[in-house]
């Protein structure tokens, strides 16, 4: 964990580039062809050898499956269609595999009791907050000859790499990633009076200058003027982009390499009390943000009852094909700057990883998958069927990130994306001009990450629920218990 300090450097290396947007089955017994001599040995050949002899029949590869967790849930018809095609495209060179679909969306609650009991999918997505976490409790597969074979190890860009990786070993593949910004219901906006004169959504710049707009939305059109989420570990999540543009920094690390935690610092506090405002002062949230996680504030956007949320850009297709908003209805704005000019867009992303049970031959069946997917290093039809599902779907394309340091396929994702453009880029530019900008994106916190989301939500829920909660007193709480979890888990190494 104490290498994780030098991956600031991300922020640099993460820039935005124009490139594409972007059950479990037994454990496999087959053989590598290329084990396998066709010729027999000099021991088994007859010594009255004749052209009569019966000719060696050519090896047959074993049948074995492969369970995918990144199959789409069920109800993503259009996607298990376009995943359908994907599957007999795969099968011509894999016509002895059988593919499981195996849909799993990864959370820190159920991984560790399917990985101990060897349920995990053979490839699953997680997040690259907890790469590390599941590389040390070796529940994933070292795949770096996996890669290096196909000539994708070096291809992926070297910090995104790191993320991935201990002691010269790597054991995920990057699908994507991501910075956070503000997702605008546009209709909304032209109910309340919040456009120019070409229609354009009039956003806020600030985060005070978001709550006044927040508060015109709300009286206008009745709706909520922002979906805050405080059910779960993503409202510490978001609420660290909120602290950061007033200040805040939540963890410090010393000489000695060892974590402090800082979550009660008067920036920090600042922050949270400017979040309990927007429920006491401006009333402004949807009814219950306690209720409110990652899927309903979509939910909320996308069927008007929020007119604002905290999202990314990899996630366009949760409130137009998921929740219904018309895709001209949606726009990405940068997320507003704090009291001091302060802007920041948090910036993560989205790793493959395999299962420890895998066998090598299911490894590299699931990487060919995710190549037909086009979402490996390599230029793939995969990457157009996917743009004119988006197309067909009415979901955004859009450009996406760099995740992969060879030219070819960032021109050729950048054609892509250009082929099937289908929205008005006049309502995302100034978000994909922002995270361009010089120390705009900024990796999530270090340290144990998603305990500190989890102590953030705490406090979230008490300030949501209380109109006389003590902030600074929850702040210090939150920070005693952050720093017993740093202690025992990190400093304790």
């Amino acid at each position: 964990m104490k290498k994780m300090k030098k991956l600031v450097s991300i922020l640099l290396c993460l820039v935005f580039a124009v490139s594409m947007l972007a059950a479990c089955g037994k454990k496999g017994e087959s053989s590598d062809a290329n084990d396998v001599t066709d010729a027999p040995k000099a021991t088994e050949t007859p010594a009255d050898d004749t052209d009569d002899a019966e000719p060696t029949e050519a090896p047959t590869e074993e049948p074995f499956e492969i369970s995918l967790g990144i199959w789409p849930e069920e109800t993503m018809a259009a996607q298990i269609e376009l995943h359908n095609g994907y599957v007999e495209t795969f099968k011509e060179k894999h016509p002895n595999v059988t593919v499981v679909p195996a849909y799993y969306r990864y959370a820190v609650d159920t991984f560790v009791p399917l990985a101990e009991s060897g349920n995990l999918p053979v490839v699953f997505d997680t997040w690259y907050t907890d790469t590390q976490k599941l590389i040390n409790g070796g529940f994933v597969a070292d795949i770096t000859d996996n890669l290096e074979k196909r000539g994708w190890l070096d291809k992926i860009v070297p910090e995104i790499r790191d993320i991935m990786s201990k002691d010269g070993k790597t054991y995920g593949l990057p699908r994507d990633g991501y910075a956070l910004g503000i997702m605008l219901n546009v209709a909304l906006f032209k109910e309340a009076g919040l456009v120019d004169a070409d229609g354009y959504p009039l956003y806020p710049k600030t985060w005070e200058e978001l709550a006044q707009t927040a508060k015109t939305i709300k009286e206008k059109t009745g709706a909520a003027g922002l979906c805050l989420l405080a059910a779960d570990n993503a409202g510490g999540w978001h609420f660290t982009n909120i602290a950061w543009a007033f200040g805040a920094n939540f963890v410090t690390i010393g000489e000695d390499g060892k974590y402090t935690a800082n979550v009660d610092s008067p920036e920090a506090i600042a922050a949270m009390e400017y979040v309990k405002s927007l429920k006491w002062e401006y009333d402004v949230l949807t009814s219950d943000p306690t209720v409110e996680n990652w899927g309903t504030g979509f939910t909320q956007l996308g069927t008007g009852a929020a007119a604002m949320y905290i999202a990314a850009a990899d996630a366009v297709d949760q409130p137009t094909y998921n929740n219904g908003l018309p895709k001209d209805d949606l726009s990405i704005v940068p997320l507003p700057a704090g009291p001091n000019g302060l802007q920041f867009s948090l910036s993560g992303g989205t790793p493959y990883m395999f299962s420890k049970e895998a066998t090598e031959a299911q490894i590299d069946a699931a990487l060919d998958y995710i190549e037909v997917m086009g979402k490996g290093p390599v230029i793939s039809a995969g990457a157009e069927s996917d743009a004119q599902y988006r197309v067909d779907s009415d979901i955004p394309v859009l450009p996406g990130f760099k995740c992969w340091n060879d030219q070819a396929i960032l021109d050729a994702d950048a054609a892509v994306v250009a082929k099937y453009s289908n929205v008005d880029m006049k309502l995302y530019q100034n978000y994909f001009d922002t995270i361009k900008l010089p120390g705009n994106l900024r990796l999530e916190e270090q340290g144990n990450t998603q305990e500190l989301y989890r102590e953030l939500t705490n406090v979230l829920q008490a300030v949501i629920t209380n109109k006389d909660a003590d902030v600074a007193a929850l702040m210090k709480t939150a920070d005693e218990n952050y720093q017993t979890i740093l202690d025992t888990e990190i400093n304790a190494d």
